[in-house]
């Protein structure tokens, strides 16, 4: 791995200080039968930062998220949150930390049969940590924070356009107010301009919660609207980490032909059988 000298403003005053890692990665591997997808992952992500990672489609991007989320369990390595190994907890606790975190799926994965506001809420109402009625207004709050009426609220999320759908996805992601948060793939079905206006909105909600957040990507432009520092994934290994602000001059050849879209690099299609 090539590690950039430069540190963001704040990473260095984090790492001065000695801040424990809001999550750290080590060692970490997963293999599918004879396909390794992480091969001895390193990664921190301090408290308050964004960490965007890219990489090609089935370079392990999301893996290792699923892994992180506890939803796969990895072969080898260690995972802390806040300096506790999440593999190595029991049940409930894991829960505790699940409970931490939101989440923005790539499709938004919003439930067809309730309204808006009720998915919008859905978790604080399933952890029964709200009555109905805060809920909605829990719901419009949360709803004009993502540039939504309130009174979206009452459709189903059929009725909305796809750059609506994510915000509302979104609102869904904040609305416990998690102190760490993920997203799965952003922008994928929206227009460069619809793209833009989602990333805005996703940098102005984890600054305003003060929450820390990884993003999977392979859209560069979003990466670097997103993310303090990126990592490239490639075949089962960080090969670069640095500010994002250096993505598209990191001086890594893979890293170059990734973000520039070059045809011929060290970067070569391989044909599935």
């Amino acid at each position: 791995m090539r590690a950039e000298p430069a540190l963001t403003a704040l990473q260095e005053r984090l790492a001065e200080a000695g801040a424990v890692p809001k999550i750290r990665i080590r060692g970490l591997k997963k293999r599918f039968g004879d396909k390794v997808v992480l091969d001895g992952i390193d990664l921190d992500v301090m408290p308050g930062t964004s960490l965007v990672v890219i990489g090609g489609s089935g370079s392990g991007k999301s893996v290792l998220l699923k892994c992180i989320l506890g939803l796969i369990t990895p072969d080898a390595g260690s995972i802390a949150i806040d300096g506790h190994d999440v593999l190595h907890l029991r049940r409930r606790e894991r829960e505790t930390v699940r409970a931490r975190i939101g989440m923005l799926f790539q499709n938004g994965a919003l439930f067809d049969s309730l309204p808006v506001w009720q998915n919008v809420s859905f978790g604080l109402l399933a952890q029964h940590k709200i009555d109905r009625k805060r809920a909605r207004a829990t719901a419009d709050d949360f709803l004009r924070q993502v540039g939504l009426d309130p009174s979206v609220g009452d459709l189903s999320p059929a009725e909305l356009s796809g750059g609506m759908q994510k915000r509302v996805a979104l609102a869904r992601a904040i609305a416990a107010q998690p102190d760490i948060m993920f997203f799965d793939e952003p922008t994928t079905g929206l227009d460069p301009i619809m793209g833009a206006v989602i990333d805005d909105l996703i940098v102005d909600c984890v600054k305003r919660l003060g929450s820390t957040a990884v993003a999977i990507t392979h859209d560069i432009a979003s990466a670097r609207r997103i993310g303090d520092r990126a990592a490239m994934l490639h075949k089962g290994h960080i090969i670069w980490d640095g500010p994002a602000s250096a993505l598209m001059n990191s001086g890594n050849p893979m890293v170059d032909q990734f973000t520039h879209g070059s045809r011929n690099g060290p970067i070569q299609m391989e044909l599935r059988r």
